[in-house]
């Protein structure tokens, strides 16, 4: 089985985030960048699926040259092979669309069975890519997947809805988006991350994939959302009730 992981380079959690002066990007400079976690999810259940017969897994992102780190990350979990859309523009610039047919163009006469995709990457939350890519492909798409079974060309897949769980059958290829509980996610092996240094990244340029890179949507500002109020600490349940009752107006 031939597997494709989606991936993205995001800023880890614990950065510090600052609005650059144009208030249409953030400063980038000295951030740590991680893969998103929800993509982790997805390269984990990939190796899994590759481990249990045979095949490859490819990690593939769309991104500037700090991306490689990603798909190093990739790598140095198990994944086989790496390919790398060059981006040189403003990374707030890249929308979910354009990102989608760059990927899309990128995966042209190449063969698969599964496209992985992370349910939703954790700097922007679009949660549009997995949807966008199955469309530009033509496959079908399974979404916020917590169990997947793979028979022959048949695919079962358990994902998450609102209030229950919901079961759905479709047939290969197919596009799956990654939720949390699809599994836990390895930590690459020492050995892993020497080998990965050693890999050849396949490097494909966006502005030479026929795809227009005029975004559609276009970011007018950036705000850091504004500071909590101080709590307030009350000395009794009646002073309790009665903060409820006049200032928060919930009983």
């Amino acid at each position: 089985m031939d597997i494709i992981v989606c991936i993205k380079q995001v800023p880890d959690t614990t950065t510090v985030i600052q609005i650059d002066p144009s208030g249409k990007d953030i400063v980038r400079d000295g951030i740590t960048y991680i893969v998103s976690p929800y993509d982790e999810f997805a390269i984990e259940e990939a190796l899994k699926l590759k481990e249990a017969g045979d095949g490859t897994v490819t990690v593939l992102t769309v991104g500037p040259e700090s991306a490689k780190e990603a798909l190093r990350t990739g790598l140095a979990m198990g994944a086989d092979e790496a390919i790398h859309v060059v981006y040189e523009g403003a990374p707030s610039q890249l929308d979910s669309l354009t990102t989608a047919k760059l990927i899309a163009k990128a995966l042209e006469g190449k063969k698969y069975d599964l496209v992985f995709c992370g349910r939703q990457a954790i700097d922007d939350d679009a949660l549009q890519i997995g949807s966008l890519v199955a469309e530009f492909l033509n496959v079908p798409q399974i979404s916020l997947v917590i169990k997947l079974e793979i028979n022959g060309e048949q695919i079962k897949a358990s994902r998450t809805i609102e209030g229950g769980t919901q079961v759905v059958e479709s047939r290969l290829p197919a596009l799956i988006t990654a939720q949390k509980g699809l599994n836990e996610p390895r930590y690459p092996s020492m050995k892993g991350i020497l080998k990965a240094r050693k890999k050849e990244i396949t490097e494909l340029k966006a502005a030479e994939l026929g795809v227009d890179l005029t975004p559609r949507v276009v970011l007018e500002e950036l705000r850091l959302p504004p500071a909590r109020p101080a709590g307030k600490i009350v000395g009794s349940v009646a002073e309790l009730v009665k903060a409820l009752h006049e200032e928060i107006k919930v009983i």
